[in-house]
């Protein structure tokens, strides 16, 4: 039941992703930058970048969707991100995943 909650989670938001790619004109060398973040960062990263989806899971589901998203994306994880577990997320207090392109800085 979780698997196909995170499958149905994964499938969700990256089609908002290639929804908001379209919306926004974004060509073939545009990418989002994935990231596990806190209520803070949410708000600080969508108050500086347009577009920026952000979406917010369950403790226990942030990690394998953003996981599954990156796959999905065909983005390799960061050392760091691979040695992410459960207690990183409680302990820094990650509640989302949110997609943003570092070069579509909000004018």
């Amino acid at each position: 039941m979780q698997d196909q909650t995170i499958e149905t989670q994964t499938r969700i938001y990256v089609y908002d992703l290639m929804n908001e790619a379209k919306e926004h004109g974004f060509k073939d060398e545009d990418s989002w930058e994935l990231s596990m973040v806190t209520e803070a960062e949410r708000t600080r990263i969508q108050r500086n970048y347009h577009p920026a989806v952000a979406s917010k899971a369950f403790p226990e589901m942030l990690l394998p969707v953003f996981q599954s998203v990156k796959s999905r994306l065909k983005q390799s994880l960061s050392k760091e991100e691979q040695l992410m577990d459960n207690g990183t997320i409680a302990r820094d207090d990650l509640k989302y995943i949110i997609a943003f392109n570092p070069k579509r800085i909000r004018g």
